[in-house]
Parts: C-alpha cells; sequence; structure tokens
C-alpha cells in the first residue's frame, strides 16, 4: 500500500499545485473563510466520508476516513485561513483580495492534505482504523480554532494527531522535527496607566503618565533577566506605546500592548505574575492607576516524545528521491494553536522545507514577500503519508 499511495501522491503533483494557486489567489482571513471552507466542502462530496462543517468557533471541517477493519484513530490536521497583508510577490496567482494574504503557508497546507485525504480515502479498504482530517480555520487570530474544536468533543477518541508547517529555512526535501516543547506559547496584555495630567511647567502639580509607563518598560525587560531562570526561553516585546500629546503637556494617561512568548507552562505563569505585580508597584510609586488586562492566548507546543521518535524513525525509513533529509529543527519562538490539540492528544508537529530554488536567503513566513519552492507539496504529502502507513504498519 505505501508504494501505491507514494505513486499516487506523486501523479497529482501538478494538481496539488493547481489547488494551492486557487487558495493562494482567493485567501480569506480567520474566521472570515466562507469561500474557501466551501471549496474544501465540495472537493469531498461523492467521495464516501462523513463531513461535518461549522464545527468549532468558525469554519472548521472535519473529515472521517474510516478504514476496512477497527483499530486505532488518528488525525491529521491543516490550517486554511490567510493573513491581512499586502501581497508583494510578482507571481501570475497573486491574491485578487487586496491587503489579504497566504503569507504563512496554509495554502500548501490545505493542498498537500486535500490530495492525500483523496488518495487514503480511495485506499481506505486497505486501513484497520479511523483517519480524522481536519481542515480547521481561524489559526492566525486568537483564540483561534483549534482550541474550539477541542472542546466540541470530535476529537475525543482520537489516540494520535499529526500535523506539519512549511518554513523558508531549508530546501524542498528537507523534514524537521523537534521533540518536547517545540514552539513558544504567547500571551497578550494590555496596560492604561492613568495619571493626572497638567502644564509641563508644574509637573509637581501632575502625575506624569508618560514617566510612571517609561518606568514599566525598563522594569518589565527585568522579568527575563531576573526571574526567569537563565537556561530557559522567554522574550517580552513592548509593541506599542501610545502617549503622543503636545510637546508642553503632561499626559494623564497611556496605553501600553505587549507580547510575550514562553516555552513552558511554567513560565507562562510566572511572566504572568510578575508582570501583574509590576503594574502594581508602578502604581505606588507614581501614585497612578494601572488597568492591566493579560490573556494568554496559545500553550507552548509539546510533541510528545514518544510520537515524535516513531516519526523520525518512519521518516528516516524513507527511501524517497523527493526527502533528502531528515534533520532535527530548534525549538522557535513563533507561536501554534496546534499546541491546543497536542495538550489533548499525544502528537507530533513537524517542518517542511520550502525555501525558493536560486535564493540566498528566503523571505520569512508573515512577510509580504513569501513564496515557496511548490515541490515541498509532494515533500509534505509523501512525509504525513509515511507517518500514517508507518503509523498502521502498511508496507
Amino acid at each position: 500500500m505505501k508504494e501505491k499511495l507514494m505513486g499516487m501522491l506523486e501523479a497529482r503533483k501538478e494538481e496539488m499545485i493547481q489547488i494551492r494557486r486557487y487558495l493562494h489567489e482567493n485567501p480569506e482571513l480567520s474566521f472570515k473563510e466562507e469561500k474557501t471552507a466551501q471549496y474544501i466542502l465540495d472537493f469531498y462530496k461523492g467521495k464516501g466520508v462523513e463531513i461535518q462543517s461549522n464545527v468549532g468557533n468558525g469554519h472548521g471541517i472535519i473529515v472521517t476516513i474510516k478504514g476496512g477493519k477497527p483499530g486505532k484513530t488518528i488525525a491529521l490536521r491543516a490550517d486554511f485561513d490567510a493573513l491581512p497583508i499586502l501581497e508583494e510577490t510578482d507571481v501570475p496567482f497573486k491574491s485578487k483580495n487586496e491587503g489579504v494574504m497566504h503569507a504563512c503557508g496554509h495554502d500548501a497546507h490545505t493542498a498537500y492534505l486535500l490530495i492525500l485525504a483523496d488518495c487514503l480515502i480511495q485506499l481506505k479498504s486497505s486501513l484497520a482504523g479511523t483517519i480524522r482530517i481536519i481542515h480547521q480555520h481561524a489559526e492566525e487570530s486568537p483564540p483561534g480554532g483549534a482550541k474550539s474544536i477541542v472542546e466540541s468533543g470530535v476529537l475525543d477518541d482520537v489516540d494520535n494527531i499529526f500535523g506539519i508547517h512549511i518554513f523558508p529555512t531549508h530546501p524542498a526535501g528537507f523534514v524537521g522535527y523537534h521533540s518536547g516543547y517545540s514552539l513558544a506559547g504567547r500571551s497578550f496584555f494590555k496596560l492604561v496607566i492613568q495619571g493626572v495630567g497638567g502644564h509641563g511647567s508644574s509637573p509637581h502639580l501632575a502625575n506624569d503618565a508618560i514617566v510612571a509607563a517609561a518606568h514599566f518598560v525598563t522594569a518589565v525587560q527585568t522579568v527575563i533577566s531576573r526571574r526567569l531562570n537563565p537556561f530557559e526561553h522567554g522574550v517580552i516585546t513592548i509593541g506599542s506605546f501610545d502617549g503622543k500629546g503636545t510637546f508642553n503637556v503632561i499626559k494623564d494617561s497611556v496605553e501600553l500592548e505587549g507580547d510575550v512568548r514562553y516555552m513552558t507552562v511554567e513560565n507562562q505563569e510566572l511572566i504572568a505574575k510578575e508582570v501583574r505585580r509590576i503594574a502594581k508597584g508602578i502604581e505606588v510609586e507614581f501614585d497612578v492607576q494601572c488597568d492591566l488586562s493579560y490573556t494568554a492566548d496559545y500553550p507552548p507546543l509539546y510533541n510528545d516524545p514518544k510520537v515524535t521518535a516513531d516519526v523520525v524513525a518512519a521518516l528516516e525509513s524513507m527511501d524517497d528521491p523527493d526527502i533528502k533529509e531528515v534533520g532535527e529543527y530548534p525549538m522557535l519562538s513563533g507561536s501554534e494553536d496546534f499546541a491546543y490539540y497536542l495538550e489533548k492528544i499525544p502528537g507530533c508537529f513537524f517542518f517542511i522545507g520550502c525555501k525558493p530554488k536560486g535564493v540566498e536567503t528566503a523571505y520569512f513566513n508573515h512577510h509580504p514577500k513569501f513564496d515557496i519552492d511548490e515541490d515541498c507539496l509532494l515533500v509534505a504529502a509523501k512525509s504525513v503519508g509515511q507517518v500514517v502507513c508507518s503509523y498502521y504498519g502498511l508496507e
């Protein structure tokens, strides 16, 4: 079956590319993917599978492939939302939706999984188990789609789950993995500091919110340097400092927004505690009022070590010209809502190289000039197909 599956995927490489280009031309933002979801639903019509639509808090789709014999249940996931980015690539299938772009590769994720799923449907009589295909909405916009799909209960019987992400750090043909904590968790906070405004000539009659906010910006960096274990990873970024006013007026109110990254749940809790503590200290020190809103978006992504080892063994056993290298990938400070699946279901989220040919340094995901080598589509399909075959002991 494995040889047959790989042959089917090779024969449909061009179809994967055409699907990816169609999706790239017609991107839709998180929670607004109506046409993309309908395109996916239309693809599965008449294929003899169970289809669930509008799963979770948006346009999530679950396709259930039941094998010819009973056995374990696995899930394969691809996301399909785009980003609010004005595309700057020079390709004939450039986005037709101005200001919206598939700048993260979700078009590629969906394209490969549609064809892989269709091939598995055709071979389902040889499967001793069930495969759930998750076409997930809204990965890019918290609270995301994954959490709501997990909470819906539709995956309660899934034994293991697998997913991939394309990255242009390596050329097509590279498959990367990382065991344990692999992608950072993410939190967001907004802080409004309310002081007392006044004239620049009379600071003693005011409580300067800008001075208090500036101290907060400096103090909050000590959370990473003085509260986090130096062998742990964490980042706090103040991405917005809204204190614009007039040069001779003491500002009465300032609004800050910050981004927090961490690699463990323990550090998520520690950083949140320390940011709140500093905000309270600013209130006392400067006699201002601090209104802090702190939200944990996505948890750290944890790849189950045993499942990951099995995935690596399956990939390394491949004798396939399209899979040129299987290598360990570093931890990444980016975040992924696939982490919600892995909190509940043991699994592995691994990485597929997509660096365009002929470039020394590629534009990374979320850049308006992000582009891929479309050979990565077949690499993704074969890699995940190999993991499925190995999982079910199919030769």
